[in-house]
């Protein structure tokens, strides 16, 4: 009876997964034929670009700064770009891909329509290493001859800032939050004492005593935390010096600014680190009147979109049905908080809010 009660339980899981199965194929082939519509449907070709390389679509929107109209701009007219970099620098996550991003600042350089890029950010900043590559990147841009214009959205902290530097005008919110000028190298938990407390062991075969280093089962050591700050140190001066670089500021009043804080749009204005306070239109008036003489040319956005597989939507749902359980044993809760939020260095404001 019991064995009868328990081959019904699994028939009707097997059926229901089977249900979950063909749901999801059939939002996957429509999601499949929505994006073939907007790609086929886009702006002509020569501004559109997309790769089969990383799972996302350039979604191109033409709006005219006099009302809310979405026109297509014609071949051979000039535009600028608005390229919306949202959430944490990093190789890829739900709101930012970076090899879409570098891809698509390197499309505009080469594209002979595009007279400009006016990033849009809004984020806490993220990886030295991914914050660096848009960094090289945006001034290979700007020193082809091109305007290269940042807006700052809700936060544009650290590697946001970072990333903000070689724009020849820089403009916040009122309610922008910015600046984060400093550097995290890693963040390490010590749960040796913990271990040894509730007769928890553990082991770890390695060859060189610091190939281990951070490891939550083993105390931190001296040399170690002196090789961490090493990095750490490494990482602020390149910070540093790009803001002395492209704010045209001494090292000097840098350092004293540079202490990790956020400021305001106003203290940041104040301080050299921003060029004006305002709204987006407020922007588009001044970019329009100051560097491009009124000649009005449309604005193109251009926003990354992940585009979800079946065989992601499956994992999901199925971790989502299934209990997660942590590689090392320990509850989830700890695993969770000891995994790092990015990767390390890492130019990343951490609100505490």
């Amino acid at each position: 009876m019991e064995n009868n009660d328990s081959n019904k339980k699994h028939n009707s899981g097997l059926v229901i997964l089977i249900i979950v199965a063909v749901v999801a194929i059939v939002l996957a082939i429509f999601q499949s034929v929505s994006v073939f519509s907007q790609k086929t449907k886009s702006a002509p070709k020569a501004h559109f670009k997309s790769t089969n390389s990383s799972p996302s679509i350039i979604k191109r929107l033409s709006r005219s700064k006099k009302d809310n109209s979405s026109p297509q701009i014609p071949v051979g007219e000039s535009y600028i770009a608005r390229i919306f970099i949202r959430g944490t620098i990093e190789d890829a996550n739900a709101t930012y891909n970076q090899e879409w991003l570098l891809e698509t600042i390197s499309d505009l350089k080469e594209d002979e329509d595009n007279v400009a890029i006016i990033l849009f950010i809004d984020s806490p900043g993220g990886a030295v290493y991914q914050a660096d590559e848009v960094y090289l990147a945006l001034v290979d841009y700007r020193d082809s001859g091109k305007g290269l214009y940042t807006y700052m959205g809700s936060l544009a902290a650290s590697g946001g800032y970072y990333i903000a530097c070689p724009s020849e005008y820089i403009m916040a919110n009122r309610n922008t939050l910015t600046g984060s000028i400093g550097v995290i190298s890693g963040q390490f938990l010590d749960l040796t004492e913990l271990m040894e407390k509730y007769g928890v062991k553990s082991t770890t075969i390695h060859t060189g005593k610091n190939k281990t280093m951070g490891s939550y089962t083993e105390p931190f050591t001296e040399e170690q935390k002196e090789i961490m700050q090493s990095i750490s140190d490494e990482c602020y001066e390149q910070f540093t010096g790009i803001v002395s670089k492209e704010r045209g500021l001494s090292l000097e009043k840098v350092y004293d600014l540079a202490d990790g804080r956020i400021y305001t749009a106003k203290q940041a204005k104040e301080n050299g680190l921003i060029d004006g306070i305002g709204t987006w239109e407020e922007m588009v008036e001044l970019i329009d009147r100051k560097f491009f003489d009124f000649n009005n040319y449309q604005i193109v956005d251009f926003s990354y979109e992940r585009t979800e597989s079946i065989y992601s939507y499956l994992w999901g749902l199925s971790k989502a049905l299934k209990k997660s359980e942590s590689n090392s044993g320990l509850p989830e809760i700890l695993e969770n908080a000891l995994t790092p939020k990015t990767p390390f260095p890492a130019y990343y404001y951490d609100s505490p809010f």
